[in-house]
């Protein structure tokens, strides 16, 4: 499992390393990858995310930036690179869910992306899905590793996750992320779009109706992706209470809307955790399991010394 460094990120991100005739190639023989990245008032960090597809320098690329209105100099910045992507707009809509369905709606690729306009993409990793989907013809979703990076690209955290299923998903929490997940085309004609109603866990509604639905699910052991942690992001500091209040409303809305029966709520968070445990000890990862625990007991101690 390879594992960046941020001095390697800091390397891949800031400037464009890649072949122009590759990205404007658009060679058939290499199925095409579709990303797609709604993007708001986030200059400070948008011309990074656009990088860090552009260097994959895959030959079948097809970049759609979805814009919703933004005044912060990020119209100038989609410009600059306007000649490699397929398609761009820049107009008002009700938030990020409308954003990725315009985007996706115009997708013709045999693999879809979704990267946040402040996230990025880690080296070599579109090769790398195009290669597993090849081998895994009956696999809707393939998902991979994820990184934490600060506002410099510096490493601040990573999440490792476990195979997916239904359960794990709906009580030990996010069992993947957009920022290292790719799934065919086809899904959507299985399991739709993104649901326009949810605007904080848009993500989590989409990839549990896609569980519920039969989707095959694949987990790989490599890092593909980086979120980004910031005070302007949805998970920033400054609004990271209003905003885990609204996800776990919407998080409430959900699970009623599928049926999640709450008298199981403790025995399933238990043996999900458990599950989640078990998995990182066969795989041997010692180091992340004692942060993992340091974490949560910290988390747990906070929330009861507050309540004193």
């Amino acid at each position: 499992m390879k594992r960046y460094t941020s001095d390697e990120i800091k390397e891949f991100v800031p400037k464009p390393l890649f072949d122009e005739k590759i990205i404007l190639g658009k060679n058939p023989f290499y199925p095409k990858i579709s990303i797609v990245t709604p993007s708001f008032n986030q200059g400070q960090f948008l011309e990074r995310t656009i990088i860090s597809v552009l260097n994959q320098s895959y030959p079948n690329l097809e970049y759609i930036i979805v814009d919703g209105g933004s005044t912060d100099g990020s119209v100038e910045i989609i410009k600059k690179y306007e000649k490699y992507l397929t398609y761009w707009v820049s107009e008002k809509d009700t938030g990020q869910s409308e954003a990725l369905n315009k985007g996706f709606a115009r997708t013709t690729g045999h693999f879809i992306g979704w990267q946040n306009s402040d996230d990025i993409y880690l080296p070599g990793s579109f090769h790398k899905v195009a290669e597993i989907f090849k081998e895994n013809p009956n696999v809707d979703i393939i998902f991979g590793n994820r990184l934490d990076v600060d506002e410099q690209d510096n490493i601040i955290g990573e999440s490792r996750f476990t195979p997916f299923t239904v359960v794990g998903h709906w009580y030990e929490g996010m069992a993947l992320s957009n920022q290292s997940t790719f799934w065919r085309k086809t899904l959507f004609l299985k399991v739709g779009m993104i649901d326009p109603q949810f605007h904080l866990a848009m993500d989590y509604e989409f990839f549990l109706r896609a569980g519920l639905r039969g989707a095959e699910f694949k987990r790989v052991p490599y890092f593909w992706g980086a979120i980004r942690r910031h005070e302007d992001a949805k998970t920033g500091n400054q609004a990271s209470v209003a905003m885990k209040k609204g996800y776990e409303k919407e998080c409430n809305i959900i699970d009623k809307l599928y049926g999640r029966k709450t008298y199981l709520n403790c025995p399933l968070k238990i043996y999900s955790f458990l599950r989640r445990i078990l998995f990182y000890f066969l795989q041997a990862d010692w180091d992340y399991i004692f942060k993992g625990l340091k974490r949560r007991i910290q988390m747990n101690f906070g929330k009861r010394k507050g309540s004193m």
